[in-house]
């Protein structure tokens, strides 16, 4: 330790760098955070997108059947029938 007046150079230098330190450490939590925080809502965003295509794709399937049967019914031949 080299002493320079009543302080000696790594007494002095320690408080500054525990703070530099400190100061890095909630950077560094508050980042790890907010990525955390924007893969939970990116997770989210692409399980809505897939319900959605889903539930999309069985809207038109049931709209093609229901088309499709009523297309059958109007082409079926209209029974007549005697009294």
């Amino acid at each position: 330790m080299l002493r320079t007046g009543r302080k000696t150079l790594t007494a002095s230098s320690k408080k500054p760098r525990d703070q530099a330190e400190s100061i890095f450490s909630k950077a560094q939590t508050q980042y790890m955070s907010l990525n955390r925080i924007i893969s939970e809502q990116d997770a989210v965003s692409e399980a809505r997108e897939a319900k959605t295509a889903r539930l999309r794709e069985l809207r038109l399937e049931k709209e093609a059947d229901e088309m499709a049967a009523a297309a059958a019914l109007a082409a079926s031949p209209k029974r007549v029938g005697k009294r």
